[in-house]
């Protein structure tokens, strides 16, 4: 099965973005745009569809915001996973082994996700993004322990020095802190719900 092709750029600039939106969908008749802000004060416009659209959109986006483009990803045929968890979809639980992957961008986690999940038989747990996390982004692999390693190492694989934060392999987690991963990862609103 073939699924659409996505591509996201990332911007210092919430004015510039707006404009970078713009001019992809002006260049291009993608599927999909959504554009908005995330913290710390960033702009993201994500755009889906066929291939050749996508492809189409991104140079357009890149030259409308050249100076203040931070990162982009270009997934030509993005795993049904990241797509889903990148909308909020979040795993069961916690197998044999948890991989976490940190990174300081938007751009960079989903190309990480994406390469982990084609990588290994895992299932990504949770994907998070930019908000509420300072700008920085990660993803969340359940699944046995070497099939965890495998997908970290395909994840991180991609990724430039700068763009990586940190990676983890975590084999047998703590059924306490397996609780805590599946019942939400923000901090605060676990602690006033209970």
């Amino acid at each position: 099965m073939i699924h659409p092709a996505l591509g996201l750029l990332e911007l210092s600039s919430i004015a510039v973005g707006i404009r970078v939106g713009d001019a992809m969908v002006k260049r291009s008749p993608v599927e999909v745009i959504y554009a908005g802000t995330v913290h710390p004060g960033k702009y993201l416009v994500l755009v889906v569809g066929a291939v050749a659209h996508v492809e189409e959109a991104l140079p357009a986006g890149r030259e409308a915001g050249a100076a203040v483009l931070l990162d982009e990803i270009y997934l030509p045929d993005v795993h049904p996973d990241v797509v889903a968890a990148f909308r909020g979809a979040r795993g069961e639980g916690v197998g044999e082994a948890l991989g976490i992957v940190e990174t300081c961008t938007a751009a960079a986690i989903l190309g990480a996700a994406d390469r982990g999940v084609k990588g290994a038989e895992v299932e990504l747990l949770e994907l998070r993004i930019a908000d509420h996390l300072g700008g920085k982004a990660y993803c969340l692999f359940s699944g046995p322990l070497a099939d965890i390693e495998a997908a970290v190492e395909a994840a991180v694989a991609g990724l430039r020095a700068d763009q990586l934060v940190s990676q983890v392999v975590i084999p047998r987690l703590h059924e306490e802190m397996a609780d805590n991963l599946t019942s939400g990862s923000e901090f605060l609103p676990r602690v006033r719900s209970s």
